[in-house]
């Protein structure tokens, strides 16, 4: 398990422990959780999820890679 530090305002700060406290988890827990509920993931996590989605799809590589161009142009 890595060891990280950070600097926050100390309102946000207190709100945290506050949080951890309340639910009776750790403040790493709590972050940990948040990052991964705004996506941020392992690489290989993120690949093995696009390898299900076009296994489940039934896509081939460059089917998919249209399919991805296409819909991130409409999104646009």
């Amino acid at each position: 398990m890595s060891r990280l530090t950070i600097t926050l305002d100390d309102s946000l700060h207190q709100a945290l422990k506050e949080t951890a406290a309340r639910q009776g988890r750790s403040i790493g827990q709590i972050i940990e959780e948040s990052l991964i509920l705004r996506g941020i993931k392992p690489l290989a996590d993120a690949r093995a999820l696009v390898a299900k989605a076009r296994t489940n799809a039934q896509l081939n590589e460059e089917e998919a890679l249209l399919l991805a161009v296409e819909e991130t142009r409409t999104q646009r």
